[in-house]
């Protein structure tokens, strides 16, 4: 199995200088690792609004519904970790553009895409962002999460299926043990990915992805691998 533990998705961000786009999951836990730099991590979910410090060696993450929005207080650079790769990608991340965008598929679609793979696109995106994001400190979170559930609520079969491409769960190998079943075991490998080069143009920041479906290592190419007893 290629696809990093767990159906994960592994990512460095250096977060922009004026901060990343507050938004939510609506189906996927994300985690941050601060690997450089310091700064914030803005939050809002049912129980209120915090701001939690970031600095080398701090671990947070946040589970679907959380708002989150990186600040960076200086060179705040993050290893993001992604349940549900693939997910996000495609529509699982929620902005939190005012409800008439929200609520809107086309204007939200035109607001989400960036106009140019510039700062200032990115610029314009998270203003409108961080507007709707402030009016949702103020109230009408529950509705925002109604409104994002409908916004994504197209493309759940479209997600079923990343899902179920996605590694076999730890309980299935558990059972295959019970079972004196050692197939798993024989398809050990190692792999590594690249990061990408550019780096993307993120919600949070600058984006150096790991594509795990180009890999290098001894392990690269399985069609050359015999299973050994």
């Amino acid at each position: 199995m290629t696809t990093f533990p767990g159906g994960t998705s592994l990512t460095r961000v250096s977060v922009y200088d004026g901060g990343g786009t507050p938004h939510l999951h609506t189906t996927s836990t994300e985690a941050y690792v601060v690997i450089g730099g310091t700064g914030a991590v803005q939050t809002l979910d049912p129980t209120g609004f915090r701001e939690t410090p970031l600095e080398p060696g701090s671990t947070v993450w946040f589970t679907p519904g959380v708002i989150h929005r990186a600040i960076n207080h200086g060179g705040l650079e993050l290893i993001v970790i992604m349940s549900n790769a693939g997910l996000p990608e495609s529509g699982d991340a929620v902005m939190t553009f005012p409800p008439a965008v929200v609520g809107d598929p086309d204007r939200y679609r035109s607001a989400a895409t960036l106009t140019s793979l510039s700062e200032e696109s990115v610029r314009a995106r998270r203003e409108l962002a961080v507007a709707g994001f402030e009016r949702l400190r103020k109230g009408g979170l529950e509705d925002f999460y109604d409104l994002a559930a409908a916004l994504v609520r197209p493309r759940v079969e479209q997600w079923r299926e990343i899902v179920r491409a996605q590694p076999p769960r730890a309980d299935a190998r558990l059972d295959a043990l019970a079972a004196g079943d050692a197939r798993h075991l024989r398809e050990a490998a190692v792999f590594s990915a690249p990061e990408s080069d550019p780096r993307g143009w993120g919600m949070c920041g600058r984006l150096g992805t790991h594509d795990v479906s180009v890999l290098t290592g001894v392990a690269a190419d399985r069609s050359t691998r015999t299973a050994r007893p």
